[in-house]
């Protein structure tokens, strides 16, 4: 730093820093708040008193890093300003397929929204800097773009290659990504039309230019088998490379556990620790064994891969495993959060071997109460590999099993008291219990779908869930009794919005739920007991679950609502979820703190504090849900794939969901739902009831609702969009006219509401605005995939046109584990 320059408080800490010190960002930011306004570059330079080749030099590569990371913002001038004095916000971009966008604030508070025209600058997920300028009809923050913050890496888009008039382009696989990438000549790398690809942009787009790229993988034919888990890797930004940082770290690992590592720690290898999970699991990160205590109830040992011990925190490993967040489960394919050599080697609990383990040894009474827990490091050595299948037949009495594991009978006899004693606690407790059909995906050798099939759970898999609940619980509760910060996952009770919609459909069903304003987690429990045995009840836990909250991982303990506990946590598997390592951490560090005598070794552990702990919770519940959607879009893919070589043909189905385009209905056979769009429907104009779940023809009276029995025909499929389009062939149950009572009081009620429902009549299509903000088109366009890419177009400029879908709803894939619900 010149020795003109003025005085900068962290001088000191620069000067520690770096050879030839610069002012620190807080005084630059200092400085530029108190000028009278944004400065340029020699006006920051001659303020700070700088003159120096090299501090000049090191002042404009921070002021770019700052204008990077949104403390500053450089206008058309030229000139910076800080954020915050220029009345500017920092967040993140949220695309809509339709062209808008949200504009989410870092700060926290209501999104806001981008117009088509502002979205056409940026690509979905970018962190941008916004000025609020007014407000939209429906009086949400109208958003103004003002810079787009740079990310360290460049922009890559995944999508189709095609050429047209001599113009070369790539069609987004996204959706969100709603303009075409024009590829600059020569920068197609051979890749040929209607193969995948992936573009990185050049020249980002403007209001009105489109954006520029060059392809530079080419990752094969669309139809290819695993094509789909390709893309949804690159459209979701899954890590699946291993840096080479980690891979020089896990090479240095022993293959087995080192004798001095054994040491410090409570040795349990005489316990006949057992690990159950799916058929075809590959990673163990938990066991179990469990005996009946003399003066009563139950002890139960869960142990849990020591991950803690082999991933240090500022590790390669531990940066790659942050990033990741958590294994992503693909049919038949898993991106793991840690390599395979420590997830299903080194930490996995394999059977006849010594592993580390974190234990929490609890004890339960003989009414299932959790009376007391304990944590502590360990070594065992696991003496089965048991499946589901294999506990639940030696459970209901198979003698060739029961003979094979002779000595494990007893063991497993007791888990299952133990499980039927915390199974009626559950029941005391009010936890909602929800039923749903998770499905799984059977392939062929040539890896081309065979069936969807759902996923049958027996007790054996209840028996597991309950082990880790109390296991997460007791993790939970340790925290809170040592008031130490920690990670909780917490699940809140649903918004005032959703509780309104829910009862509103409820009293349409002529159910009643209590709780008032606040519902608790029993009256949510009552409610699908009094409805088990009618027709509908499906249709009412499909409306429970939508009124519910996503759970999150954050250090603010909110408690959980679904499970019914004041506190919860995720403790049971490191292996696959960076909360649990962090929690594994956590109470090492307290443990080692409360060990005057260093009676015992704790590695690895960490003292977090709250800041970082949510800091880590926003990270985590961001990958979870990256996770979700990327999983989510593969089976979307499978099932639309599956559906496309039965075209005309003919299912029962049940209406699974109404919105204001048509109606979703689910083949029982295949649990595949898709859409009958409104225009399927007659010429009749169907008004959407959003809080009785129908739709309502105007003039014919024909009820449309959730739960309704309907026969329908594969009308089209397209694979690009995600969509599968059903017509009505038969109406079998409720959809049936109303009465002139009803259709009385229905056209009172939209009068008085000024909707006349005279408008688009003949067109049979609802054109009322969805609740996203775009419009309420459904997946009965024109458009399929064979001639997405001939339309007109300018000279010289590809159009890349609005997209619109309605994507399949498909259900859930199975859950990781061989079904092992282990995440709630």
């Amino acid at each position: 730093m010149s020795k003109k320059s003025v005085k900068d408080p962290h001088f000191n800490r620069e000067a520690n820093k770096y050879q030839n010190p610069i002012p620190s960002r807080e005084f630059i930011l200092t400085f530029l708040t108190e000028h009278p306004g944004p400065a340029k570059f020699p006006e920051i330079m001659r303020g700070l008193k700088l003159s120096d080749e090299q501090d000049l030099i090191a002042l404009s590569r921070r002021l770019k890093a700052m204008e990077r990371d949104g403390q500053l913002v450089r206008n058309r001038k030229g000139a910076y300003g800080p954020v915050d004095k220029l009345d500017l916000t920092k967040g993140k971009i949220l695309a809509h397929k339709d062209g808008f966008g949200f504009f989410v604030p870092e700060s926290g508070g209501d999104d806001w929204f981008v117009s088509p025209r502002e979205m056409r600058k940026v690509f979905h997920g970018e962190k941008v800097v916004c000025r609020a300028r007014g407000f939209d009809s429906r009086g949400r923050v109208d958003a103004k773009i003002v810079d787009v913050l740079e990310s360290d890496e460049p922009v890559q888009i995944v999508g189709r290659y095609f050429e047209e008039a001599g113009i070369c382009f790539v069609k987004p696989n996204d959706q969100r990504f709603s303009q075409d990438i024009l590829i600059t000549p020569g920068q197609s790398s051979g890749a040929e039309i209607g193969q995948v690809v992936v573009a990185r942009i050049t020249t980002r787009p403007t209001a009105k230019s489109q954006p520029v790229g060059a392809v530079i993988q080419i990752l094969g034919d669309y139809l290819a088998p695993g094509m789909e888990i390709d893309v949804a890797i690159h459209n979701y930004g899954i890590r699946r490379d291993w840096p080479d940082g980690v891979v020089d770290e896990t090479k240095r690992l022993s293959p087995e556990v080192a004798e001095k590592d054994k040491q410090g720690r409570v040795d349990l290898r005489h316990l006949p620790l057992v690990t159950i999970d799916g058929e075809d699991a590959r990673d163990f990160d938990d066991a179990v064994y469990c005996e009946w205590k003399e003066s009563g109830g139950w002890r139960l040992w869960v142990a849990i891969a020591d991950v803690s011990h082999y991933v240090r925190p500022d590790s390669a490993l531990d940066d790659e495993a942050k990033q990741r967040g958590n294994s992503v489960y693909f049919p038949e394919y898993v991106v793991p959060m840690l390599p395979e050599q420590i997830s299903n080697g080194l930490c996995s609990l394999n059977p006849d071997v010594d592993r580390l383990c974190m234990v929490c040894e609890i004890t339960v009474s003989a009414k299932g109460k959790l009376s007391g827990y304990k944590f502590y490091p360990a070594v065992m050595h696991s003496k089965a590999r048991l499946t589901y299948n294999k506990v639940w037949d030696i459970l209901n009495g198979d003698q060739a099993l029961k003979s094979e594991y002779q000595s494990l009978v007893p063991h497993l006899e007791e888990l299952y008291a133990l499980y039927q004693a915390r199974a009626n606690e559950r029941r005391n407790r009010g936890a909602i219990e929800f039923e749903t059909t998770e499905t799984r995906i059977v392939f062929n050798e040539e890896r081309k779908i065979e069936k969807v099939v759902p996923v049958v759970r027996n007790d054996a898999h209840r028996i597991i869930e309950e082990c880790m609940i109390l296991a997460n619980i007791s993790a939970a509760r340790f925290f809170q009794k040592q008031k130490v910060p920690g990670m909780f996952r917490v699940h809140e009770g649903p918004s005032e919005k959703k509780l309104e919609d829910l009862r509103a459909f409820l009293g349409e069903m002529g159910v009643f739920m209590f709780g008032g304003d606040s519902p608790a987690p029993k009256d949510y429990s009552e409610l699908l007991k009094s409805v088990s045995d009618r027709p509908d009840a499906e249709q009412i836990q499909t409306m429970l679950l939508r009124s519910m909250s996503q759970a999150v991982y954050t250090p603010d303990n909110l408690g959980h609502f679904g499970l019914a506990f004041d506190a919860y946590t995720h403790f049971t598997s490191p292996i696959r979820r960076y909360p649990d390592l962090l929690v594994h951490r956590s109470i090492k560090a307290q443990l080692q703190a409360s060990d005057k005598q260093n009676k015992l070794s704790y590695s690895g552990a960490v003292p977090y504090s709250q800041e970082v702990l949510n800091q880590f919770g926003e990270i985590c519940s961001a990958t979870e849900r990256n996770a979700d959607m990327a999983t989510r879009e593969v089976m979307d893919w499978l099932k639309c794939e599956f559906m496309s070589g039965r075209i005309g043909h003919q299912y029962d189905g049940e209406v699974v969901a109404v919105t204001n385009f048509g109606m979703f209905v689910r083949i029982g056979e295949f649990h595949i739902d898709g859409l009958v769009h409104v225009t399927a429907l007659g010429q009749d104009y169907f008004h959407h009831e959003a809080g009785k779940q129908r739709l309502v023809g105007e003039s014919s009276g024909v009820v449309y609702k959730l739960g309704d029995q309907v026969k329908i025909e594969v009308a089209k499929v397209d694979l690009e969009d995600r969509k599968i389009d059903f017509e009505l062939v038969e109406q079998k149950s409720s959809a049936k006219p109303m009465s002139e009572r009803e259709k009385l009081y229905a056209n009172a009620r939209r009068k008085a509401s000024g909707k006349s429902g005279d408008k688009n009549k003949k067109s049979g299509s609802n054109t009322k605005k969805s609740k996203s903000g775009g419009s309420g088109k459904g997946s009965g366009s024109d458009k399929n995939t064979s001639n997405k890419a001939s339309k007109k177009k300018k000279p010289g400029k590809k159009p890349s046109g609005k997209k619109h879908s309605n994507k399949n709803k498909s259900g859930k894939s199975s859950s990781p584990k061989g079904g092992k619900n282990r995440a709630r």
